[in-house]
């Protein structure tokens, strides 16, 4: 890849699957907010400030959490189709929702909310995944089913003031994101274009001078990570692994899939937070790998 030295081979280890008494095979019942026709389809890894990990079956709008003691319980289950996950501030979850928009959902009440549906006087075309800046704006994806026939994603910034703002619009299926160190450059999983994209962030909250941060082969990235070195861990679903390319752009490690894999998102944890665990879209399992340098810390 690329002409350089070949990448570092990572081996991971099966953490668990999602017990029988969970699983469907068949899509969920149509509504006019579900409209995926596939069976369980695991996506959305998260770790709560305990190290319990929550995730997402887009297809049948359900959230689980695999916790410490080795259980996995249903956390929720409503008409929609939820993807990404992050924790905010106060400790409820925010989801992004392909056809409900941005959701929030209060574990402790049990109550789900809209925390936003688009820009004023229109919806968004699909919402994808998220991450917090430090200063408490989410960043998000809203791919819908853009792509090279029709580069209209975009990438919005949603203050804690709930100031709305699109920072592009022109992003061929946007996927999942992620900070550099300092927060001044935004990182964007663009699929259909089979490239990430580097987007340095002004200080009035703009974007400026867009580029190509490192291009994929045989197909485009989905969920991303970054670790303390300022390395990327990338998921790459065609290929069924991850890579973990350096500051320049460079992959140095790829972490295996099972054979057959679709891997669809990442999130580091465990005790040392060294650990990258993946979801498979084409199973019923998560896996993870002891990585070279630990994730950096979210920001809640």
């Amino acid at each position: 890849m690329y002409g350089l030295d070949a990448p570092a081979i990572i081996v991971p280890e099966l953490v668990f699957e999602l017990p029988v008494a969970f699983r469907k095979d068949a899509p969920g019942p149509r509504s006019p907010t579900r409209t995926s026709k596939g069976g369980t389809t695991l996506e959305g890894p998260c770790f709560d400030s305990e190290g319990n990990l929550y995730f997402t079956d887009v297809p049948h709008g359900r959230i689980f959490v695999a916790r410490t003691d080795g259980t996995v319980e249903l956390v929720l289950e409503y008409g929609g189709e939820p993807n990404g996950l992050k924790f905010d501030s106060a400790g409820s979850l925010v989801i992004c929702d392909h056809h409900l928009g941005l959701l929030r959902f209060d574990l402790v009440a049990g109550q789900l909310s809209s925390l936003c549906r688009g820009p004023e006087k229109e919806h968004f075309k699909g919402v994808n995944d998220l991450v917090f800046g430090r200063d408490g704006a989410l960043y998000f994806t809203d791919q819908g089913g853009t792509g090279m026939h029709d580069p209209s994603g975009r990438v919005y910034r949603l203050g804690p003031d709930g100031d709305l703002r699109a920072l592009v619009t022109n992003v061929p299926s946007p996927n999942g994101l992620v900070f550099n160190e300092s927060e001044t450059i935004l990182y964007v999983a663009a699929t259909r274009s089979s490239s990430i994209w580097m987007l340095p962030l002004t200080k009035a909250g703009g974007v400026t001078k867009a580029g190509i941060f490192a291009r994929m082969p045989g197909g485009g990235p989905d969920g991303m990570a970054a670790d303390v070195a300022g390395n990327i861990a990338v998921a790459h679903p065609s290929l069924g692994c991850v890579w973990l390319f350096n500051r320049k752009g460079i992959p140095t490690h790829r972490v295996l899939g099972p054979s057959g894999a679709h891997v669809t998102n990442i999130a580091y944890g465990g005790p040392d937070n060294d650990w990258l665990y993946y979801t498979d879209g084409t199973s019923f399992g998560i896996w993870r790998a002891r990585m070279p340098h630990p994730g950096r810390a979210l920001t809640y």
